[in-house]
């Protein structure tokens, strides 16, 4: 629930930004993660989910501003 508040605590455009800027090693590419799950993390909130074009697992850090 805590990582919820973090990630909805940042602006809805930096958000979206975020959520299509997510590293796929598959693709070796920048892309959209979907079907996403925020997790806690010691430097913020983790997304983790799925490469929007291949499917493969993709995660990213999103760092707190303290």
């Amino acid at each position: 629930m805590e990582a919820n508040k973090k990630w909805l605590s940042l602006p809805k455009d930096i958000r979206s930004q975020l959520i299509g800027n997510v590293f796929c090693s598959n693709c070796l590419d920048a892309v959209t993660i979907t079907d996403f799950i925020i997790v806690d993390h010691p430097s913020g909130v983790l997304l983790k989910g799925k490469c929007k074009n291949c499917g493969n697992e993709v995660a990213r850090v999103v760092e707190a501003e303290e």
